[in-house]
C-alpha cells in the first residue's frame, strides 16, 4: 500500500510539474493585409495576438513573399521611422495590436499583387517564456489598399 501511495504522489508531482512548464497559447484575431498595385513589392499584415502567458512573436513567414519581418513605427522628433525588430513581446493576458501604425509584419519581395478578398496563409512562429517554440497559420484576408490608412 506505501508503494502505492508514493507512486500516486509521484505521479501527481510530475503533472503538476507539467502545469507549470505548460506553453503559452496565442489567439490570432483579425488578421488581414494591404492590398497592393501592380508592380508594388512590399506591402504590410496586420493583426492582434493575445498570448495565455508571456511569449514572443519571433518570426513570419508567408508563400506570397520571399520574405516577412517584424516592423514598429515610432515617431522620432516628429517623423515616422519603421524599423525591424527580433521580436514582438506578448505580455500574459493583454492584446498586441499590430496595426498600419505601430507594430506590424512587412512583407517584402511579394510574389504578385495582393487583391482585396484574397486569402493569404502566414505562419508565425512563438517563443515562450521557457524558450519552447510553436508555430501557428493563419489565413490573413487582404483589404482594399486605403484600408486602415497611417496615423500621423
Amino acid at each position: 500500500m506505501a508503494g502505492m501511495i508514493e507512486r500516486l504522489l509521484l505521479s501527481g508531482a510530475l503533472m503538476l510539474a507539467g502545469v507549470a512548464v505548460a506553453h503559452a497559447d496565442v489567439t490570432v484575431s483579425d488578421a488581414w493585409i494591404r492590398g497592393t498595385v501592380p508592380g508594388q513589392r512590399a506591402t504590410g499584415a496586420f493583426m492582434q495576438l493575445r498570448s495565455s502567458g508571456d511569449a514572443s512573436l519571433v518570426a513570419v513567414a508567408t508563400p506570397a513573399a520571399k520574405a516577412a519581418e517584424i516592423h514598429s513605427m515610432v515617431q522620432d522628433n516628429g517623423v515616422m521611422k519603421m524599423r525591424a525588430v527580433a521580436a514582438l513581446p506578448l505580455p500574459a493576458g493583454k492584446t498586441v495590436e499590430m496595426g498600419p501604425s505601430g507594430y506590424h509584419v512587412m512583407l517584402l519581395d511579394i510574389a504578385k499583387p495582393m487583391k482585396e478578398g484574397e486569402i493569404v496563409p502566414v505562419t508565425l512562429t512563438f517563443s515562450d517564456a521557457s524558450g519552447h517554440t510553436t508555430t501557428q497559420q493563419v489565413q490573413a484576408t487582404v483589404r482594399a489598399l486605403n484600408a486602415g490608412a497611417m496615423k500621423h
